[in-house]
């Protein structure tokens, strides 16, 4: 049987290396913390980018086959392969063949406030607030 032994007072860690351990532990916390939270916020625009392209896509693909239609829905675009993400509200859809916008807006949830990207009927995006 193995042993450890001691020498006499030896007892553990001094309270100086534990607080020494402690402040690495809050100075690498302090870095991370915020970069995690930059990463979902982008990641969070990356999910409103796709959907509103998604359904500018669906909405085009809608128009090609029905060239007569005024204004297109979510449920038009839907029929048309449009498949919405959670969290992503979808507003304002009037893409036809000569024009139109649509708008997908992020949950609040997120912590991405008011983040909406919009498309216009070329294709264009806009980002607002565009500091994400």
């Amino acid at each position: 049987m193995l042993k450890i032994f001691r020498k006499q007072g030896e007892k553990g860690f001094t309270l100086i290396e534990l607080m020494i351990v402690i402040a690495i532990i809050g100075i690498l916390a302090a870095i991370a913390i915020p970069q995690f939270i930059q990463y979902r916020k982008r990641g969070y625009v990356s999910t409103l980018n796709t959907d509103c392209k998604n359904a500018y896509t669906a909405s085009v693909a809608y128009t090609v086959d029905n060239p007569t239609v005024a204004s297109i829905t979510t449920v038009m675009m839907a029929s048309a392969g449009y498949s919405q993400t959670t969290g992503v509200t979808l507003a304002a859809t009037t893409v036809n063949g000569t024009g139109g916008t649509i708008t997908c807006t992020g949950s609040g949830a997120w912590g991405v406030s008011a983040a909406t990207i919009g498309i216009d009927s070329t294709g264009k995006m806009t980002l607002t607030p565009s500091h994400i």
